[in-house]
């Protein structure tokens, strides 16, 4: 079966992106160069297109409690235009997903990662029969973009009915680009400042050539994988899967054990508890030579891991990997190995994030 295609693809092949599959859509890898591009989302503004990720407006009066149900985080403490992060997760505590909750006034928002599309709408519908919520997937209706870094906010001022810089982190609005409808949030996934936009597919080519006009840069996903890795952010897939808890990803602040009642609540307590399962850490690693996901982690002669994200980090200018290993090795400073395509090289566990904007 042939891959998805963004209203912005043409704009892609335009601009010279290389395409590669992801998450089952054609999307750009990388324009002028990944290190380019990194380095202009950390210095200045990069724009992505983030139209593969799946929305989903969910309408009626059970919405909030569907939600809270099969939410880790508080959905019901929200305040309206509050964003949220929060994983989805099965019965035994295993993640689904990781997603951002919108609330609105009227109903709620929900965005998810692209290859979880069709598995997350389906865990939602089936929990929501016998309630009073309609769930509609607006991921083909619509397009998303994210214009990211330390002049994002200054590039696109005059854009919008509703200033972006008026806007807290992690709040959104509904508002307009001239007479088109758009919702406006200042929300990001590189650990810089930043808005995403999501506009009716009529109009992205539109936006996305406005930013550009203003300053901002193409970007593909291998820069956005090497910010959310500097920022210590987990991608779906990698760091997290129906096997890893959020206690174990480092995403306990995500989880709200004051609910009285979510999907996976009481599993997740029992393994609270276990001091033996695998807990997610950064680590630094000598020499210029990536650790790629898979690369065995060592703590003497015996196998204690494996690499989830790694790569050389534009910004550090040394190599970082994220892995997961025994809680009896996560102490920051401990002295670990990673073998990478056969040789041994040093690695030491840091603290995450490797990268913190001035000011977070």
């Amino acid at each position: 079966m042939s891959n998805l295609k963004t209203s912005l693809y043409d704009w892609h092949l335009t601009h010279k992106a290389r395409m590669v599959p992801f998450g089952g859509w054609e999307m750009p890898v990388q324009y002028i160069g990944l290190v380019a591009e990194h380095k202009v989302v950390r210095n200045g503004a990069g724009l992505f297109d983030i139209s593969h990720m799946a929305r989903f407006d969910l309408v009626g009066p059970d919405s909030l409690a569907l939600l809270d149900k099969v939410c880790t985080n508080s959905i019901e403490k929200m305040q309206v235009g509050q964003v949220r992060y929060s994983l989805v997760c099965n019965e035994t505590g295993g993640i689904l997903d990781d997603v951002l909750v919108y609330r609105w006034s009227d109903h709620f928002m929900m965005v998810v990662n692209a290859s979880n599309r069709e598995k997350i709408l389906t865990w939602l519908r089936e929990h929501a029969k016998n309630v009073d919520v309609t769930i509609t997937d607006n991921t083909f209706a619509t397009g998303m973009l994210a214009l990211q870094g330390p002049k994002a906010i200054e590039m696109c001022e005059d854009i919008f009915a509703t200033s972006p810089a008026s806007l807290a982190y992690y709040y959104a609005t509904p508002t307009k680009w001239g007479d088109r409808e758009c919702i406006l949030s200042r929300t990001g996934y590189t650990g810089e400042d930043g808005i995403e936009v999501i506009v009716a597919n009529e109009y992205v080519v539109e936006l996305a050539d406005l930013f550009v006009s203003r300053g901002a840069l193409p970007c593909g996903l291998g820069a956005r994988d090497t910010l959310r890795l500097e920022a210590g952010m987990p991608l779906y897939g990698h760091e997290l899967n129906d096997t890893i808890d959020p206690l174990q990803a480092g995403l306990a602040w995500a989880v709200k054990f004051t609910k009285p009642e979510f999907v996976g609540r009481t599993e997740l307590l029992e393994r609270k508890e276990n001091t033996q399962l695998p807990r997610r850490v950064g680590l630094a690693i000598e020499g210029k030579r990536a650790a790629r996901e898979g690369s065995p982690v060592l703590f003497g002669d015996l196998v204690v891991g494996q690499v989830t994200s790694g790569s050389f980090s534009p910004t550090l200018e040394r190599v970082i990997a994220m892995a997961y290993v025994p809680p009896t090795l996560t102490t920051i400073g401990m002295k670990l190995q990673v073998d990478i395509r056969g040789t041994t090289v040093a690695a030491e566990v840091v603290e995450l994030p490797f990268y913190r904007r001035l000011g977070r």
